[in-house]
């Protein structure tokens, strides 16, 4: 049995002023990875909208409101309450509950995931999603036709920090997936990509 405080493992900074500490390693996990998140108000858990093709993931609030945005809408889940994505499942989380920090226990199963999905199109063949390769520099991979793609920064600011959200000017129930700039606000149909 491993036992660890929190406070115990360092923590990293998240996008924003968020802090989030692996515990994978600290509770020497095999078959599975963990991490807490505290995410102040206004921010996101990193990574935008992304589905894990090869692993469930579970969250669990501890403190705050964490507003979980899918392809199916927005789904609110409070203090004492968890939430369960299947493989395949698109999802983001933020921060929504106003003045107070978002406290969030996140656990995926099994352990290392290695097939992420944007909800992207591939500019060559069109296929309805991108898997994320990091293995040399961030690259989007088509599945299906295998063309890889550079990812490029905010065509309007210049800013990298580019996320998948779905569209909130869009009105109905089926938004459809943008990429948005996470310092101007702009919004894009698709990723900006490298010539």
């Amino acid at each position: 049995m491993d036992r660890i405080s929190l406070d115990d493992v360092d923590a990293s900074a998240t996008p924003g002023d968020g802090r989030s500490r692996c515990l994978t390693d600290a509770l020497d996990l095999s078959n599975a990875a963990i991490n807490h998140y505290r995410i102040p108000p206004g921010e996101g858990l990193p990574a935008g909208l992304h589905a894990h093709m090869d692993q469930e993931e579970i969250f669990v609030v501890l403190d705050g409101v964490a507003v979980f945005e899918t392809m199916d809408g927005e789904r609110t889940v409070a203090p004492g309450e968890a939430i369960r994505f299947a493989p395949g499942e698109y999802q983001s989380a933020r921060n929504g509950g106003g003045q107070t920090d978002l406290a969030v226990l996140a656990v995926g199963a099994p352990r290392d995931s290695e097939d992420v999905r944007l909800p992207a199109a591939c500019p060559d063949c069109e296929h309805g999603n991108l898997r994320i390769d990091t293995d040399d520099g961030l690259t989007f991979v088509c599945p299906d036709c295998g063309e890889s793609f550079v990812p490029d920064g905010c065509p309007d600011c210049g800013a990298p920090a580019m996320q998948m959200t779905l569209d909130a000017e869009q009105s109905g129930d089926d938004p459809d997936p943008v990429a948005a700039c996470q310092e101007c606000g702009a919004t894009f149909p698709e990723p900006p990509l490298s010539d």
